[in-house]
């Protein structure tokens, strides 16, 4: 697993995209790309909104991909182009990265990834530290937070451009300010924006790979998906790290069971006899651009020292849900058990979070909200610590299930089961659906799908569904009829928002034969 990425010789000639990414990259530039690097989107199957509470996940990568083509250059000027029209092109000097809030483009994502490099050399000597002496996750957190802020990096009005700006700003701290190349690439990209289906993070992933290439450097899948993580949350977003995790790390023809701290993952063979299949609900939530995402993160970090303290842990130095499960040496069960014994259903007032935690207003407003987040009012503190630890539960279960497969009986079935409830509880105890979104979800179950639920952050973009092989046309004949074809906005994205899936390769570079 912490293999390098591949490198392939192909023929450009042979791949469609490819040629015509080559083709556009000579129109642009005049002269024909050194190299081609490949990130792949992703579907989650099941456990939503658990990676950055320390749960395993269970994703899997898709055919549409972020696909760059690059040169290098003595300029140290960095060219950035995409072959969509509506994302202008852009050029920075690699010497003096800066990402603008005020004036969101697509190229900022980007550089993010090449800046986050440079953090993650920075820190080595503090990660080798970390594996002597066990130090805490959440230490390391806390100072790339830190150098975050000094950095000045903006998170707010976001849009795809800032992803790309990401991966070069990653690959860039963990060289330690090192002088890059300067490059010229142009980029395509097939995942549809803001669908939950991490076109943003496959963006930063693709950056990060090709910024590595490009300065002649190595590192292995686990460190490459470990860096575009961390480096993803000068954007603001605080994510996990399931989707850079499954860009790096996939395998064609397999699942993969997540874990984090460390990070590693595992092959889930899925069962035969029905595939996935993805629906759009042409809704967008960009989750950088938005408070939600991050007050979910915030709540809980709460709930995770609420439940700390009250069971006399050492509740300032833990920021994580798992932590707390981890510390008590309970089940997921009996934190279940915890979180209806300590918690209470209604909303907790910022008023009501000091007092129990015996601080400050401002102790609360630096230490556990983000930049984002300084307004919110009140936190579902319960509802949010249910969700985690059910659907925590609920990914070990589809897991176990897909490998009893092709034993188990009703595995299918089963599997939809686990499906369904994982709607349910995105839908009511953590409020990260939609009306489009729960909509289409039935809509997938009435056309014979056994499992369907959101899949990615929520708020808007997709559905998976898993669907009985020899029902898959009546399927889609169906969700095309019901949801898409009455409406004349979805009518037209129908074509890119609804399809079969099966589990792809991780990223790579492409050298053309």
């Amino acid at each position: 697993m912490a293999a390098h990425p591949p490198k392939t010789k192909i023929l450009i000639s042979a791949n469609k995209r490819l040629q015509n990414l080559k083709e556009a990259f000579e129109k642009k530039y005049g002269e024909a790309p050194l190299f081609y690097a490949r990130a792949p989107g992703r579907v989650n199957l099941i456990g939503e909104h658990i990676d950055y509470c320390g749960y395993a996940v269970l994703p899997m990568a898709i055919e549409q991909s972020i696909l760059a083509a690059v040169t290098v250059n003595d300029s140290k000027k960095i060219y950035l182009a995409n072959t969509e029209p509506k994302y202008k092109d852009f050029t920075v000097s690699s010497e003096d990265i800066e990402i603008d809030k005020d004036n969101p483009q697509w190229y900022y994502y980007f550089l993010c990834g090449v800046k986050g490099i440079q953090v993650s050399h920075l820190d080595s000597a503090y990660y080798f530290l970390c594996g002597l002496k066990g130090i805490q996750v959440s230490h390391v957190d806390s100072a790339y937070y830190f150098l975050c802020g000094l950095k000045g990096i903006q998170v707010s009005h976001l849009d795809s451009a800032y992803y790309f700006l990401c991966g070069v700003k990653g690959i860039q701290e963990h060289l330690g300010k090192v002088p890059l190349s300067g490059m010229k690439c142009v980029v395509d990209g097939t995942i549809p924006a803001s669908s939950g289906l991490s076109s943003s993070s496959a963006l930063v992933c693709c950056a990060a790979l090709l910024t590595m290439e490009v300065n002649h450097k190595s590192l292995n899948k686990v460190a490459l998906a470990e860096i575009s993580a961390k480096c993803e949350r000068y954007i603001g977003t605080e994510g996990g790290g399931m989707d850079q995790s499954i860009s790096f790390l996939a395998e064609e023809g397999t699942a993969k069971l997540i874990e984090f701290h460390p990070l590693r993952a595992s092959d889930v063979r899925l069962p035969e006899g029905a595939v996935f299949v993805i629906s759009n609900c042409c809704v967008e939530m960009n989750k950088a651009a938005t408070s939600h995402f991050n007050i979910r993160v915030v709540e809980c970090r709460i709930a995770t020292k609420m439940l700390a303290k009250a069971r006399g842990l050492e509740w300032g130095r833990l920021l994580k849900l798992s932590q707390v499960q981890t510390e008590l040496e309970a089940s997921l069960e009996e934190m279940l058990r915890l979180v209806a014994e300590v918690l209470h259903p209604e909303p907790y007032s910022r008023e009501e979070v000091c007092k129990a935690l015996g601080i400050t207003t401002e102790q609360l407003c630096t230490d556990l909200l983000s930049p984002n987040t300084q307004d919110v009012a009140q936190f579902k503190l319960y509802q949010r610590a249910r969700h985690v630890y059910g659907e925590a539960a609920r990914v070990l279960r589809f897991k176990s299930v897909c490998d009893e497969a092709p034993s188990a009986p009703n595995g299918v079935q089963r599997l939809g089961d686990l499906m369904k409830q994982s709607h349910a509880s995105c839908r009511d105890l953590y409020e990260c659906s939609c009306p489009e979104l729960d909509q289409l979800v039935e809509i997938c179950l009435q056309s014979g799908a056994v499992g369907s639920r959101l899949t990615g952050a929520g708020w808007g973009g997709c559905a998976v569904s898993m669907v009985p092989t020899d029902k898959v046309e009546s399927f889609l004949k169906s969700v095309r009829e019901l949801y898409y074809t009455a409406d004349p906005r979805r009518a037209e994205l129908e074509k890119h928002s609804l399809f079969v899936t099966k589990p792809g390769g991780g990223a790579a570079i492409f050298l053309e034969d």
